[in-house]
């Protein structure tokens, strides 16, 4: 079952609600309150050794694709590395919803990235339904893989910048079942938001279309599109980690769920409020924001994620 992540749009609508009746109080406080804000559906979560694979639809240069693949190699990288805050250290926050489980404690998820297929030549033209997205993440490996769609800028998908900046759910192979058995994958997409809607897919590296207006943060990777493609895709791939099938931690409607990630909108460091995306690093050099460390000297900008053992929104910085 197909889990969306709420694009920017509805985002500051639904922190311009908080705000207009929670004028004295921040989001996180608003969480506090709610101490059992992701519930478990006793579902399986993702255990053991997951592949990642990538699916290129489109064009991206080739600095564009190292942006998102050191993003990926940096989630496993030690987390006692020198540079800090790290990926590592971010993605370590999912790990406490393993721990809530009794399923499988002993098994961790460690994510590899693995395949990279490229689908340069718009196999299936421009403009993308839902449907198509689950036949390209169906390139990928169909067992104990995270499948990523990866659409280029000039690729429209069906309600891309409309109500979602991307999404992510599961599906079962098309391949002939081995013994009687056919397998399900979990699969991500996300688009290039730069040239359709950076103002709710790229924030805060665009100023805003809707809610409080703030001048646009500098990009760590200088790639407006491609950092906020980072965002997106670490907040789905929480997601993916904490619900990967529709029936594990998550709030709401199963259809358009409060996820780890989800349920902290617009929060990127301490002291985050509407249009505002909280205390930052930022690069001497360059003026460019961050909060996250990663391979190849990589600096990217993670958002907060929702703590289960202190039920709060988790800021790196």
């Amino acid at each position: 079952m197909a889990s969306n992540f709420e694009c920017f749009l509805k985002i500051f609508l639904l922190i311009s609600v908080f705000h207009l009746s929670l004028a004295a109080r921040n989001l996180n406080e608003l969480v506090q309150d709610q101490s059992q804000l992701l519930h478990y559906h006793n579902g399986p979560l993702l255990y053991g050794k997951i592949s990642v694979n990538l699916i290129w639809y489109g064009h991206f240069k080739p600095s564009q694709k190292a942006i998102i693949t050191d993003f990926f190699t940096s989630l496993s990288s030690p987390s006692s590395q020198p540079n800090q805050p790290s990926v590592s250290g971010w993605w370590k926050t999912t790990e406490k919803y393993y721990h809530l489980t009794s399923k499988k404690k002993a098994s961790q998820l460690s994510l590899t990235l693995s395949k990279q297929i490229l689908d340069e030549n718009y196999s299936l033209g421009k403009s993308l339904t839902s449907k198509n997205l689950i036949e390209l993440a169906s390139k990928g490996d169909n067992k104990d893989s995270i499948n990523v769609v990866l659409t280029s800028a000039d690729v429209a998908v069906e309600r891309f910048c409309m109500d979602r900046c991307g999404t992510h759910g599961s599906s079962y192979s098309s391949a002939v079942p081995v013994k009687g058995k056919s397998y399900k994958f979990a699969y991500i997409w996300v688009g290039n938001s730069e040239t359709q809607c950076p103002g709710q897919c790229a924030w805060p590296f665009h100023q805003p279309i809707y809610g409080p207006q703030s001048p646009p943060l500098v990009s760590p990777n200088n790639d407006v599109g491609l950092d906020g493609m980072v965002i997106n895709l670490a907040s789905l791939l929480a997601g993916t980690a904490t619900n990967p099938f529709g029936n594990g931690y998550f709030q709401g409607p199963s259809e358009a769920p409060l996820e780890a990630a989800s349920a902290c909108p617009g929060v990127y460091g301490k002291g985050a409020y509407p249009g505002y995306a909280g205390d930052l690093l930022v690069d001497t050099t360059t003026g460019a924001s961050y909060n996250a460390h990663g391979d190849n000297g990589r600096k990217y900008l993670l958002p907060a994620l929702y703590d289960p053992s202190t039920a709060t929104c988790s800021t790196i910085v």
